[in-house]
């Protein structure tokens, strides 16, 4: 018989017996030699051979090997007593108001504390409701965090408006809220399209500039005086001016971040106007609207600026034009006190995905009268109040004569002046001046 033979006899014999053990040979069966002092396996009965079928999901002549269940990873609770559970993220946008007095803007400064802004109160308030992790309030990009703009130090909001993703908690916005002093406030939540971005989707921004009208009362007269009521003249002179805005012109001089070059200086506007003026606590206010594609760090800043010194009789009129020149142009830059975002615009969101019966459309018409109330409650009072106490327009005002309004126009018809035109801003002038900027 040979060895293929014995092999079979053999393996019948095993499957006759079972509870036989083969003593044959390892090299006379073709089994490769066993290493020394390795112990033989031990005999296995017919009860231990069906437990061990049992144990192993034996059935007939195929195993039924189960998935070892995978235990469920543990969420950490929030602070407000949230079960831990999974929840999935969702891309969401939120409405903010806020008012900017002692901050230093809205953007976080991760890393420094001592200058405090608006995401870090809003973050440590998602953080402590529940709806992110703590991990994301570390690194924001992990929630896909964005702002539709960024607010300067001291700049209020009515209707900032930022996109994030999110665990929707139950009763997310009065849970944030809870969370949050009462100058900073989400009036609104809604659900957007998953790649959502809220600075690139919206389509113009459009911030209001509240002043004491003692601001376009002539330079013979009192820097402050509050007895001072706007003409109806003046205010036709003012939005004269304001509406030369209008348009897309080249704003390098009113940021320091931008040459008269750089393609991103040239900014839309969409409309700028002064309302009519109103009194509040004994002094005359009126507020000037700005509505635009997008702006500069201190640009509306520097256009209000330019325009009171227009008015006041410190600068020539056509100084608004040549500022939209390569030309170097001293323009004033007016206090941020007053500064309000008043509303982002989304009309292209808003027809493409407001009405595909998935997603609302970004108007925000049901928050308007909360966001109104927000404005009357914490932002035009801090307003009025801050200037009272602090005079920061008046102060502010007593700072223009030190301008000089009229150096381009003396260095272009004088030799040279090109030369120190495109010189850095504290390059000295001829003569031993400087550019005031």
């Amino acid at each position: 018989m040979g060895l293929a033979g014995l092999r079979a006899a053999a393996e019948a014999l095993q499957r006759a017996c079972g509870a036989w053990t083969p003593r044959l040979g390892r090299r006379l069966l073709g089994w490769p030699p066993m290493a020394e002092k390795a112990e033989a396996p031990a005999p296995v009965g017919p009860r231990q051979e069906q437990a061990r079928k049992a144990r192993s999901g034996w059935q007939g002549r195929g195993r039924a090997w189960e998935d070892a269940e995978q235990p469920a990873k543990k969420l950490k609770s929030g602070a407000d007593g949230e079960p831990p559970r999974k929840l999935p993220k969702r891309k969401i946008v939120m409405l903010l108001a806020y008012s900017g007095k002692g901050y230093h803007g809205m953007q976080r400064n991760v890393g420094s504390s001592q200058f405090k802004t608006i995401e870090d109160d809003l973050v440590s308030a998602l953080v402590r409701s529940g709806c992110i992790p703590e991990n994301h309030g570390e690194d924001m990009r992990k929630m896909s965090f964005q702002r539709c703009a960024r607010t300067d130090k001291g700049v209020s909001a009515a209707g900032q408006v930022v996109s994030l993703k999110v665990w929707l908690i139950d009763d997310i916005l009065e849970k944030i809220n809870s969370h949050l002093p009462s100058h900073i406030r989400i009036l609104g939540l809604k659900r957007v399209t998953g790649g959502f971005n809220s600075k690139n989707r919206c389509d113009a921004r459009t911030y209001v500039y509240m002043l004491p009208t003692f601001a376009f009362a002539h330079k013979d007269r009192d820097v402050q005086d509050e007895t001072y009521r706007l003409s109806a003249e003046t205010l036709r002179r003012v939005n004269r001016l304001l509406a030369r805005y209008k348009g897309t012109h080249n704003f390098h001089n009113f940021t320091s971040q931008k040459g008269p070059r750089e393609p991103s200086a040239q900014r839309y506007v969409l409309d700028m106007f002064c309302e009519e003026p109103f009194e509040r606590d004994g002094m005359e206010f009126a507020v000037i609207k700005v509505k635009g594609q997008s702006f500069m760090t201190h640009q509306i800043r520097k256009m209000v600026g330019l325009v009171v010194a227009i008015v006041k009789g410190y600068a020539p009129e056509d100084l608004l034009e040549r500022s939209w020149g390569e030309a170097k142009v001293d323009v004033p830059k007016a206090p941020g006190l007053g500064l309000v975002l008043e509303r982002v615009h989304f009309e292209t969101y808003n027809r493409r995905f407001g009405c595909d019966g998935l997603h609302e459309p970004l108007d925000w018409a049901r928050e308007e009268a909360e966001a109104a109330a927000f404005k009357e409650q914490h932002i035009y009072p801090t307003i009025t109040s801050t200037e009272r106490h602090e005079r920061s327009m008046a102060q502010w005002l007593s700072t223009l004569p030190a301008h000089d309004f009229s150096a381009t126009a003396h260095a272009a018809a004088s030799p040279g002046a090109k030369a120190w035109l495109f010189a850095s801003p504290n390059a000295a002038r001829p003569g031993g001046a400087r550019v005031q900027l």
